[in-house]
């Protein structure tokens, strides 16, 4: 079977396939365009983030058996048209999701405790002792949206902490020993801590707007180190000026297209983005939660071996 690679990953991605018999080619610099007049000739793709998987692009792919994207989701790829066409699709939740996980408990420290804030003023010699008094995770309720791979392996991380921790999916009893399911009314009722681990659907889409956070009883701090656009941002900022969202930890944002562009290269960025980056309780990152060198190399066998486990004697 000949595999395209189009995304630079772990060498052992590679090495691996040779080793089980796979034919692999590198393409990391041709456009949509031009890979799709020799996308023909391929049994299977490898890809991360680098162009959209859509209908013309399958349609000219007509001996595709499987893709793999090098990541936790899929929605950069036309799943409606790939399983018409009887392609299998492989991604890797299981190889960044421990990564993801402490980047979102990084975060919720890192802002409890004003880390960020008081590393600024030290550095310009500001001394700021009451200022900088920081705020406990101990006895709080933390709240998960979504419970699959990243929301346990987040719960996980959460013991020890004497938390409690509750979680909602639309799927059923998905709950275990660190987590309990709860609806959504109790979920609104006791949250603390909202911390979204969720990927891109219709129903995820926009799902943290006004109307669902002026549903929770409480004022909440909010994580989302999922997917962009399930935040609308103009409502956080509200939200975070009337204080009905204590503070907000963000390595995903509304405006990604994908998830490597740089955003700062837009000519005119929308104002309640703007807005958003002039609070001190809001720390950013740019889509890296998953992106460490210990997952680089586990999304690459976690890709590696489901190929091996579904096409390795074919």
């Amino acid at each position: 079977m000949k595999i395209l690679h189009l995304d630079n990953n772990h060498p052992l991605l590679i090495t691996q396939l040779d080793q089980t018999g796979f034919e692999n080619h590198e393409d990391y610099t041709s456009s949509k365009t031009e890979i799709e007049t020799k996308i023909a000739q391929y049994d299977g793709i490898v890809i991360r983030s680098r162009f959209k998987v859509d209908k013309t692009f399958l349609d000219a792919a007509i001996n595709l058996k499987f893709i793999a994207r090098v990541g936790a989701g899929l929605e950069s790829i036309n799943l409606e048209e790939a399983n018409k066409k009887g392609i299998s699709l492989f991604s890797a939740p299981e190889g960044n999701r421990n990564a993801v996980a402490e980047h979102t408990l990084g975060m919720i420290l890192s802002l409890f405790n004003k880390l960020n804030i008081a590393d600024q003023q030290v550095k310009k010699g500001q001394w700021l002792r009451e200022e900088n008094r920081g705020i406990e995770l101990d006895g709080l309720t933390v709240g998960l949206i979504g419970y699959g791979n990243m929301g346990k392996a987040f719960a996980k991380k959460l013991r020890g902490f004497n938390v409690e921790v509750i979680c909602y999916d639309i799927k059923e009893d998905v709950d275990d020993s660190n987590a309990e399911q709860v609806d959504l009314l109790e979920l609104f009722k006791k949250t603390d801590v909202l911390s979204l681990h969720t990927p891109w659907t219709p129903l995820t889409n926009k799902m943290i707007n006004i109307d669902f956070i002026n549903k929770f009883e409480k004022p909440f701090w909010l994580f989302n180190t999922a997917r962009g656009k399930s935040v609308v941002t103009k409502d956080l900022v509200e939200a975070l000026k009337t204080g009905k969202i204590k503070g907000a930890g963000l390595d995903v944002l509304e405006y990604e297209k994908l998830s490597f562009e740089n955003l700062f290269q837009e000519d005119q960025m929308p104002q309640e983005f703007k807005e958003l980056l002039t609070f001190n309780n809001v720390t950013l990152s740019p889509h890296v939660a998953g992106w460490t060198v210990e997952s680089k190399e586990k999304l690459a066998q976690t890709i590696v071996d489901k190929i091996i486990q579904k096409f390795g004697n074919q």
